[in-house]
Parts: structure tokens; C-alpha cells; sequence
């Protein structure tokens, strides 16, 4: 079927574009704006160590749902992808940021090395508990986990439910929400972190704050677009729209809607090629703050 054939048609639109499409919009949005103090804040790292140490919390969900199946029934990790997990999940890798968080405000440890050893940490004990869940699951006579990395790596919201839909935009609501909410303090700390104290913004809460809605945005994304997708749109829209502007208001502005763009091509790029929108996102918007670089170079 042609790429004019599936959005001419509701039917095929629905499952390939348009649910999709509703999905990565709300984490685009939360992403994009969240992108803007990550980059500024130069904690890129920090959101790929979040990322990353979500494999702990899905080793903790796969011991925990061997534990809870009932005799004769499959090991289904607390449903593999499903709400039970996505929670556990979510409190975990909060857990790590907030670990993270404590690394950077401390001075005997750089803040990068602190990440990067509870990255590998939470993600060897992944390792370890995926492998604990299977061994407990022969050992009570249940179908092991099929699950692999790539699934989790590379997540597809090709794959997406109706429910996704209403996950995807209730967390994002929520996330826009605080960070608007505490928009003020956020900015102050984001911008100027040594005279933050000094007008009463407290600048421990601010990257705690920060880390925890990261771990939010992350969690969500990488159950619905995967973890590689879900770190790009932490990083990239960000870095692409500092590049193209300084003005605040219209960085936040061209980070959210450099992040949609570079979705709805990546989506129509899957269906037209019969790719996984998740790499193409990906490469999408490494293409476009390549254009953004030279477009700066050519204007200074």
C-alpha cells in the first residue's frame, strides 16, 4: 500500500500515522521542553544515565512478575509493557535520579562519573535480575521471558494502544504543568546556579525537580518510542534550538516544534519505506541540527 493510499484512508491512517502520530506529539512536547534546561544545564549525560537505568527497574518487574504468576500460568513480568511495570519502572529510575541529583550537588565525586557508575550499576542489575527471573520461572514450571533488549532499545509506537494514547498526553499534561508551575525557580537555577541562593530560589529542589521530571519523561517515553528515541528527544530539539535562537521564549518554542517535525517525518518515512520510526526519529533530527549548524555558520 502507498504512502498516499494509507492517509487517504482512516482505517490504515489510524494505526500507522495518526495514533502514532497523537502519541509522539505528547512527547515531543514534554521532551522539547524539557530538552531546553537539559542542554543548558549540560545534563545530556544525565538523561541517558536515567535512560539507561530503567533496565533495573524492568529487571525488578520481571523477578516480581515470575513471583505473582499463578501455577500453570505464563511469566509475564508484571505484563510486559504494562501499567504494573511502567510503575516500577517509574519509581526506580525516580530512585536513580534522585541519586544523580544528590552526585551533582556533592564536589568529591564529578557529576559525570557519579552517572555513569549508577548507569552501568542499574543496568548490570537488570542484567542479573532478567536472568533471575527466567531461572525462577523454570524452576516453577512457567514460560520464561521473551523479551530482548532491542524491544526495549528500540521501542515502536507502531505497536501502540488506543490507551497509549491518553498515557502518553496525561503524563506530558502533568510534566508541562510542573515545569510551568515551577517555571520561575527552574529558569533562575537553569540560567544562573551560583546566584540562585541569593534571591531565595533553592537550587538543591531545582535539579531535583529537574531529575525527577526527567525520570517521568523518560520512563514514558521509552515505554512507548523506546530508549534510544526517548534519550535523542532530550537532547537533540534542545541543542538544535539553541542553535537557531537565544531568545528563551522562542528556544522552548522551536524545541517542541522541532521535535514534531522531525516525528511526523520520521512517520511518514516508516510507512513510505517500511521502517521503524524510532531510528529514523533518531536520524531525523540529527540531519536537522546538522542544517541547524550550518545555517549558524552561515550567519555569524
Amino acid at each position: 500500500m502507498s504512502l498516499w493510499e494509507t492517509l487517504t484512508n482512516f482505517d490504515d491512517a489510524w494505526p500507522l500515522l495518526l495514533r502514532p502520530g497523537l502519541i509522539g506529539a505528547a512527547l515531543c512536547a514534554m521532551c522539547g521542553v524539557l530538552s531546553v534546561p537539559v542542554v543548558l544545564k549540560r545534563l545530556s549525560f544525565a538523561g541517558q544515565g536515567i535512560s539507561h537505568s530503567a533496565f533495573g527497574g524492568i529487571g525488578v518487574a520481571a523477578v516480581v512478575g515470575v513471583l505473582m504468576a499463578g501455577g500453570g500460568a505464563a511469566a509475564v513480568g508484571v505484563g510486559q509493557g504494562g501499567l504494573v511495570e511502567f510503575g516500577i519502572v517509574l519509581v526506580f529510575c525516580i530512585g536513580a535520579a534522585m541519586l544523580m541529583s544528590s552526585v551533582g550537588d556533592r564536589k568529591t565525586t564529578h557529576e559525570d562519573t557519579g552517572i555513569g557508575m549508577l548507569l552501568v550499576a542499574a543496568m548490570a542489575l537488570g542484567g542479573l535480575l532478567v536472568e533471575v527471573s527466567r531461572q525462577l520461572a523454570v524452576a516453577k514450571g512457567l514460560a520464561p521471558s521473551a523479551r530482548t533488549w532491542e524491544s526495549v532499545l528500540f521501542g515502536s509506537v507502531m505497536v501502540s494502544g488506543d490507551g497509549d494514547v491518553w498515557l502518553a498526553w496525561g503524563v506530558a499534561t502533568a510534566v508541562i504543568a510542573a515545569a510551568w508551575w515551577w517555571r520561575r525557580g527552574l529558569l533562575f537555577w537553569t540560567l544562573d546556579e551560583q546566584s540562585a541562593p541569593v534571591f531565595g530560589v533553592p537550587a538543591r529542589r531545582m535539579r531535583a525537580l529537574l531529575m525527577a521530571l526527567l525520570a517521568v519523561a523518560v520512563v514514558t517515553s521509552m515505554k512507548l518510542a523506546g530508549v534510544v528515541p526517548a534519550t535523542a528527544l532530550l537532547v537533540l530539539p534542545g541543542a538544535i534550538a539553541l542553535r537557531l535562537s537565544k531568545s528563551l521564549r522562542s528556544v522552548i518554542a522551536l524545541a517542541v516544534g522541532t521535535a514534531v517535525a522531525g516525528l511526523v517525518a520520521a512517520l511518514l518515512l516508516a510507512v513510505a519505506l517500511n521502517i521503524q520510526p524510532g531510528p529514523a526519529l533518531v536520524l531525523v533530527l540529527t540531519g536537522i541540527y546538522g542544517g541547524a549548524a550550518v545555517v549558524r555558520r552561515a550567519g555569524a
